[in-house]
């Protein structure tokens, strides 16, 4: 038996206005954003949502900052704006890790995500969809809208920021550019700068979108139908290095996907959880391409950056957490447990094991 045809999602999955807004509230940045590279992004907009109330001190605010394809829904159902639960539902709530009776939690939408905020989706000053045509940004740039969304919510400083992946990236340009303003980082899954590999893998990941015919230059969204193709080829190479080979093999090994035989064209299930992952109905894919040239500039775009000595100057306490999804096993490929460790030694901070428990050990899903 063979795999049965997978439908195609939307030409974007971008929030778009007219959408359901559900738990997004939106800050309009009064004036042009100046960006690093030179220029300015005008009418910038940034989505975010807040669980818990602040405190009239505004001691108890922390950021929450997601990760490469992900949005302001840290918490939550999936609901009608929001197609999928919110991914870090197990922190944040009353009585959990990031406990909402006593925090002030606040998730944006980075900018360039599309999520609501400001990104390749929206249109520009000539009325047309900005797609490749986007202002060129960098981690630094989404750093600083962020610090004006913190202004206009009256917080002078975090009480914490926490970030995952490329949101630990920003995180750690949290503690560079505004160290007043940031108390402490919890960073996971992170690195203070891109290393060769991870910019490699971003590198051939947008390559198999671009050569996508219905790319059409990033403005595919009003043609009724996307670079669905190369972005499924970009998502199977994500999802590889997101995991370990350790993990795959105790997770799926060589088992056949049920109901198929690879002797006869089938897949194995291994594979079969790589198409499930590669048709993500929340990417507008011109955002990626943008967020994974910011990612792989990280640690190179900042004025006077080493990352060689970084950790030596942040005047924030920092907790390192290597978290992997799932089975006892080395982390993820993105970073390398390689390079957490060095993160962790510069700063002499504890890096904490893998591990597997409720939240992080749930099964991986695979498709039909």
């Amino acid at each position: 038996m063979t795999p049965s045809p997978v439908p195609l999602p939307p030409a974007s999955g971008a929030w778009r206005e007219g959408d359901p807004p559900e738990r997004r509230q939106w800050y309009a940045h009064p004036e042009p954003l100046p960006l690093e590279a030179g220029g300015e992004l005008p009418d910038v907009r940034l989505a975010f949502e807040t669980w818990g109330r602040l405190a009239p001190d505004r001691s108890n605010a922390v950021l929450v900052l997601h990760a490469l394809t992900g949005d302001s829904h840290v918490a939550g159902p999936a609901e009608p704006g929001h197609p999928t639960p919110g991914w870090w539902d197990g922190l944040v709530g009353p009585g959990r890790a990031l406990d909402t009776d006593r925090w002030f939690v606040v998730a944006p939408n980075v900018l360039g995500g599309c999520q609501g905020s400001t990104g390749p989706s929206f249109r520009g000053p000539s009325g047309r969809r900005w797609g490749c045509d986007f202002p060129f940004l960098t981690q630094r740039d989404q750093v600083a809208a962020e610090a004006a969304l913190a202004d206009a919510l009256g917080i002078d400083r975090w009480a914490l920021v926490v970030g995952g992946s490329m949101g630990g990236m920003r995180a750690v340009e949290w503690a560079v550019s505004y160290p007043e303003r940031t108390g402490a980082l919890l960073l996971v899954a992170t690195t203070a700068a891109a290393s060769a590999e991870q910019i490699a893998w971003a590198g051939t990941q947008t390559h198999a979108i671009r050569a996508d015919p219905h790319w059409h230059g990033g403005h595919y969204p009003d043609t009724g139908r996307g670079p669905h193709a190369g972005l499924g080829l970009a998502r199977r190479i994500a999802h590889i290095t997101y995991r370990s080979e350790p993990e795959l093999r105790s997770r799926f090994g060589r088992a056949a996907q049920d109901g198929e035989d690879p002797w006869r064209g089938g897949r194995y299930q291994v594979a079969s959880y790589l198409d499930h992952s590669a048709y993500d109905t929340g990417l507008a894919v011109s955002q990626l391409v943008l967020k994974a040239h910011a990612l792989g500039l990280h640690g190179h775009q900042m004025s006077g950056f080493d990352a060689e000595v970084l950790h030596g100057s942040l005047g924030v306490p920092v907790g390192y957490r290597a978290l992997s999804v799932g089975a006892p096993a080395p982390a993820d490929l993105l970073p390398p447990r390689l390079r957490e460790r060095e993160t962790a030694a510069r700063e002499r901070r504890p890096v904490a094991e893998t591990f597997s428990g409720p939240t992080w050990g749930t099964p991986l899903p695979t498709g039909p």
